[in-house]
């Protein structure tokens, strides 16, 4: 592997990776309040140390945590993220309840738990690194993007600080061309990806795959698992990780298998 291995990074000190998708679905919080602060308290306090996100940057340069691009699903605003000050992003809720937190809020709020960040605009990349230096937050994250040129910047501007995620050109070129598994140039430390490739749903995840990542000194997190038996049938095949929308299912399934390592 080119640079560090995954053992060399606090954020994958766990044995098994049991992360909550936009903060997940939990008695305190259901789907609707999708990755508001109300969230993820809610799955911190359900067990959960990782915790994913995604990041977008508004139009004076306010870092949020916040799936779309655009406001008009999720919240009771409308208007796409890029476009809008904050002033005026903060005003929307999600679920018509909750306000949009930034990344520095989530950081400041839960100070113990480990984020996963998806980059999902380029003009988020420079605000995120001054945010996790401003909060001394470099080693208690994993860093990926959809966009190839956005994982290799964050990557160029941290020095090999903070762990990354592969690429989907990496996960796809990984997990559907076995002959260069043993001497792709990987950069990053995790595979983060789904069970098949999303249009030809070729199988991406496979004994294969994973046994080719470990010999690399790479992790396998595969999204987004709601089912028990996949869940099951995934840590049978040999992932280091889920993320998950329903918590208290994937915690019953770890706790059962004693790869639970949450603090509650």
């Amino acid at each position: 592997m080119r640079g560090r291995g995954a053992d060399e990074y606090a954020y994958f000190t766990a044995p098994f990776t049991a992360l909550a998708h936009r903060g997940g679905i939990t008695e305190d919080a259901p789907a609707e309040v999708e990755n508001s602060l109300r969230g993820f308290v809610a799955a911190w306090a359900f067990g959960f140390t990782h915790l994913e996100t995604d990041v977008h940057v508004t139009s004076d340069g306010t870092l949020v945590a916040f799936h779309d691009k655009v406001l008009d699903r999720a919240t009771d605003a409308s208007g796409h993220l890029a476009d809008l000050p904050w002033a005026e992003v903060s005003r929307a809720r999600i679920g018509g309840s909750e306000p949009i937190p930034t990344l520095a809020e989530l950081l400041d709020a839960l100070p113990q738990a480990r984020f996963n960040i998806d980059l999902k605009a380029p003009g988020a990349i420079e605000p995120l690194v001054a945010t996790l230096e401003q909060h001394g937050a470099l080693d208690r994250v994993c860093v990926g993007s959809f966009h190839r040129a956005s994982i290799a910047a964050f990557r160029r501007l941290t020095g090999g600080r903070v762990a990354t995620s592969a690429s989907p050109v990496e996960v796809g070129v990984f997990g559907l061309v076995p002959g260069v598994r043993d001497r792709w140039p990987l950069a990053g430390q995790a595979f983060q990806m789904p069970t098949h490739e999303p249009r030809t749903r070729l199988p991406l995840v496979t004994r294969g795959m994973i046994e080719a990542a470990h010999r690399r000194g790479a992790v396998v997190h595969v999204w987004t698992i709601n089912d028990r038996p996949e869940m099951e049938r995934l840590i049978e095949l040999g992932v280091d990780g889920l993320v998950s929308d329903d918590l208290a299912t994937l915690k019953a399934v770890l706790v059962e298998r004693d790869l639970w390592e949450g603090h509650a």
